[in-house]
């Protein structure tokens, strides 16, 4: 199924949780590499953004949300509620990010003046 919405609140405006499916998560382990390491040694002497270890970070954490979002709709959910990450350093230069949230069923709420005209 096709993940629709996702949110980091534990509700989604104008749709109502029908069914809870339980926690959903995406890992990704990254390492930089050589040359990566020796780009970003170079970056932090001038000080400011170090890009290099900015896109790592981005692509570590794109791939634990779409991982997260694959194993949502393995469980039948259209959305995922109270979605969070977390980082954890597993060695000098491997890095682990965790994409996490509730998977759920959820459905538009009708109101009255929807269901009049």
């Amino acid at each position: 199924m096709v993940i629709g919405m996702t949110s980091t609140t534990f509700e989604i405006s104008g749709h109502r949780i029908v069914k809870s499916l339980g926690v959903v998560r995406g890992i990704s382990v990254r390492s930089r590499s050589i040359f990566g390491s020796i780009g970003a040694v170079f970056q932090t002497l001038f000080g400011g953004n170090i890009s290099l270890l900015a896109e790592l970070c981005d692509k570590a954490r794109g791939e634990a949300f779409a991982l997260m979002l694959r194993h949502a709709g393995e469980t039948g959910a259209n959305a995922i509620v109270g979605v969070r990450y977390d980082a954890t350093e597993i060695m000098n230069g491997v890095s682990e990010v965790l994409c996490y949230g509730t998977a759920v069923v959820v459905e538009p709420v009708v109101r009255m003046t929807e269901v009049q005209a």
